[in-house]
């Protein structure tokens, strides 16, 4: 009599622990399905803007290649390319001060550019030769 005693508690251990492992299994499952799920998912419109440019040598007109432009009171620099061409992608719309500097030229501070949520904003800068 106390074998089936034994064996029903037995039994009901393991039935516990099935059952503990389905609900687990299937919460998981649960969580994964969401963290995966593909469907409508409506992206706010982008409120980035960007500043693009040309920089020229005041003094003969030609693209300048290599000037550092940076964007002050950030870690953003980026560089001319060979035809004097640069773009700063990913700015938050407000108001910016560019600083461009190459060797042999005098640094230029370009003021006060406003920048509005997708605005992209197009710049001649012309350096003057030290």
């Amino acid at each position: 009599m106390l074998e089936g005693y034994f064996c029903s508690i037995k039994n009901r251990n393991i039935m516990n622990k099935i059952f503990k492992f389905v609900v687990v299994s299937g919460c998981a499952l649960l969580v994964n399905s969401f963290a995966f799920a593909e469907g409508n998912v409506i992206n706010p419109p982008s409120t980035k803007s960007t500043v693009a440019g040309t920089v020229i040598d005041n003094y003969s007109g030609e693209s300048l290649a290599g000037v550092a432009v940076s964007i002050e009171g950030t870690d953003t620099k980026v560089y001319t390319d060979l035809d004097g061409n640069f773009t700063i992608s990913d700015i938050k719309p407000g108001k910016y001060n560019l600083i461009l500097s190459m060797i042999s030229y005098k640094n230029s501070l370009v003021e006060n550019i406003e920048l509005l949520a997708n605005e992209n904003e197009k710049l001649e800068i012309k350096l003057d030769n030290k």
